[in-house]
């Protein structure tokens, strides 16, 4: 059931429930671990891993770039029912995705005017390209023909790392690692200023080809949800939750010949997240938009509304002044122990409060 403009309210659920671990949702539950054992788990899944592995924490980034790619499909019917023809689409998508590139090197700080050791890749430029390739590729070709290209893509940067070696890895380096990786040395040789892990890149270069994929998956999703081939929702949901299964079943059994690898954003690792980003996708959809549960939802839905707009906020605004002068005292009579914890969920309020205060006002920052 989608609402009277045309947005599907679980989209935006889900992205807020995803960008709400950005805004110190992460650090509430690594703050909760400790103090309830049986929530550790949930601690460990809170970081990055290192090189190899999968965390949940690993999924944030690709799951937002996967419900970009769900949107577009209905974003492109609704231009396309007002008169647009497919090249003034295709010029808005490219200006999206450039002003994208051009905020996550303004994030990383451009204005600074320190080029020499400016990162210029980026969270929102790999969001902004990638999605941007994916739209116009779904724009002008026809869905067999994006499918084989996943195809090939997927397993053309398989081969890739699995044969190529860097040239300047150190002897005996596997090309799977980071010393070793011919991704990373794309970046090495083809990216100005610095490098996120200094001599690697997760949002470099060569890596961006199979984020496409993630994208055109995303697509592919939104694509199904919109089709009248299937006329009940509830078949929609089990198709998807299906194919989410497919999905996992093949990310995990192709990483045992290729380690899932977030910093490669390699294939198995595609397949992984695209399993888990749909899987809780068809959740929300299910909960939100076909059973109609939705009085839980609308924190998330004011965060998913303005997920950007958080993401550059924290960036360029102090918000532990205002928790600090509004909580400050409240919190001084915590335990020792629940400190950091009130403080962080403080933290959430007030970047939550600017966010309700913009959706009241119906202020949305549209890229």
């Amino acid at each position: 059931m989608k609402e009277k403009n045309g947005r599907l309210l679980s989209l935006d659920v889900l992205r807020g429930f995803d960008m709400s671990f950005i805004m110190g949702g992460e650090v509430v539950l690594i703050c909760l671990a400790p103090l309830f054992p049986n929530l550790k788990f949930l601690g460990e899944q809170m970081g990055h891993s290192q090189w190899d592995g999968f965390t949940f924490y690993d999924l944030i980034f690709p799951l937002f770039l996967f419900l970009a790619g769900i949107s577009f499909p209905f974003s492109m019917a609704k231009q396309l029912t007002l008169g647009k023809i497919k090249t003034a689409v295709s010029l808005k998508v490219l200006k999206r995705g450039i002003i994208l590139v051009l905020l996550g090197i303004v994030y990383n700080g451009l204005l600074q005017f320190d080029f020499e050791t400016l990162r210029y890749a980026s969270v929102l430029g790999r969001i902004g390209l990638a999605w941007m390739f994916a739209s116009l590729l779904y724009i002008w070709l026809k869905r067999k023909w994006l499918m084989l290209l996943s195809a090939i893509i997927l397993l053309g940067y398989w081969a890739l790392l699995a044969l190529v070696v860097a040239p300047d890895a150190p002897e005996g380096a596997s090309s799977f690692s980071m010393e070793g990786s011919f991704i990373g040395y794309i970046d090495r040789c083809l990216l100005p200023g610095t490098l996120h892990n200094g001599i690697h890149d997760p949002e470099g270069l060569l890596s961006t080809l199979p984020a496409i994929v993630t994208a055109l998956l995303g697509i592919f999703t939104g694509e199904f949800v919109r089709s009248k081939s299937v006329s009940s929702e509830y078949k929609k949901v089990a198709v998807m939750f299906g194919v989410s299964v497919v999905l996992l079943a093949i990310g995990y059994i192709w990483n045992i010949v290729l380690p899932i690898n977030k910093n490669l954003w390699n294939s198995s690792f595609v397949c992984c997240t695209a399993g888990w980003s749909l899987l809780l996708f068809a959740l929300f959809y299910l909960v939100v938009d076909v059973v109609g549960c939705r009085k839980w939802a609308f924190a998330f839905r004011v965060i998913g509304m303005n997920s950007i707009t958080i993401y550059l906020a924290q960036q360029f605004i102090d918000f532990s002044k205002p928790v600090n002068t509004l909580f400050g005292g409240i919190l001084k009579f915590l335990p020792e122990d629940y400190y950091t914890l009130g403080w962080w969920c403080c933290y959430m309020l007030v970047c939550w409060c600017l966010l309700y205060f913009l959706y009241r006002k119906k202020v949305f920052l549209k890229v």
